[in-house]
Parts: structure tokens; sequence; C-alpha cells
């Protein structure tokens, strides 16, 4: 039987990205909406998952016995939450997270974190794939500057822009954390 209710699903909110190695980042309001969107689930008795992610990189501040690898304020899962570990960018790859989302009847996911351009988009797009119905909060992500292959470079908001675009024209139902705070 198919759970009616969305479950959240919160990518890598942890501490390891306030490591300056990172750079310039957008969205500084990233986790204080995320925060507002737990809130919110956590009220409503609404299925929530915490993704980290454990590194494999050597020197990685997201790498499992580092500080970094904590969840930030507020993000730790509370019981009865899932935890979800990963290696890669995806939070399918390397996990359960797909059984355990078909086991309980879920076919929603509302989906924010770190980094918009990376583990976020990979989640978002293999839950698409799988069949899953997915909205993702636009707000509530964050990503930091790149360089380019030429030598150039995008910042984050940019970045940031075109992630969201291309998962919008594809993938997933985009929307902002106000929004979201009235899904039932």
């Amino acid at each position: 039987m198919s759970d009616p209710r969305p479950a959240l699903l919160a990518v890598d909110m942890q501490t390891g990205f306030d490591a300056p190695r990172w750079g310039a980042r957008n969205n500084p309001a990233a986790e204080g909406n995320g925060l507002r969107l737990l809130e919110r689930w956590r009220k409503l008795g609404w299925p929530v998952i915490l993704v980290r992610h454990d590194s494999t990189e050597p020197g990685s501040p997201l790498a499992p016995g580092s500080p970094g690898n904590a969840f930030k304020p507020g993000f730790a899962p509370l019981a009865g939450e899932w935890l979800i570990t990963k290696r890669v960018n995806s939070a399918f790859i390397g996990t359960d997270l797909e059984q355990r989302l078909r086991r309980a009847g879920i076919t929603r996911l509302v989906v924010f974190g770190l980094t918009t351009d990376q583990c976020v988009s990979t989640t978002v797009r293999m839950a698409s794939n799988l069949g899953f119905a997915v909205t993702l909060i636009e707000d509530a992500c964050a990503c930091f500057a790149l360089r380019t292959f030429s030598g150039g470079h995008v910042d984050a908001a940019r970045l940031h822009t075109a992630h969201v675009a291309t998962l919008m024209a594809e993938f997933a139902e985009v929307i902002r954390t106000e929004q979201a705070l009235l899904l039932n």
C-alpha cells in the first residue's frame, strides 16, 4: 500500500561544507529553510530521511571520524527517522534507500540539501528515473563556485540556477520553502 505522505529527504547537511576549501557559496538561507522544513515534517509525523556523505577521498572534511562528517545543528536524525550513509553522489547507490522507500510505500520525495550541483542533483535525477515523484526545494539548497574546463569560473548562484533549471525541465517539480510548508 502506498503512503500518501511525502518523505522529506535532506542531503548532506554536514558541517564539513563550512570548510574554506569549498570557496564561495550561494544561498546562506539554505540551512534555515531546511530546518523549517524539518520542523514541519516532524510536527506532522511525516517520514524524514537524513543522508550523510561518508567521503572516502583522502583529506576530505566529510570523511568519517572527521569533525566535518557531523550533521549541522538540527539536522541529525531523531528517533524513528532514517539515516542513509553514502560514499558517492547519489543517495541510491550503495545504500538501501530505494528498498526502504518501496517497503514503506513511499512514492513522493521532497528533497533539499548540499550541494545543488552534486549530490542533490544526482539524487533527484536517480529518484525520478526510479519512478518516484520528486519535489526539489530550491531555496533550501546551495552550492559552491567552480572552475570550468577552460580555466574560467562559474559563480555559485549561476551554477545553482542552471542545475535547478535542468532538474525542473525533466526530473522534479521545483518549489520554494514557503510552498513546501503548505504541502499536504
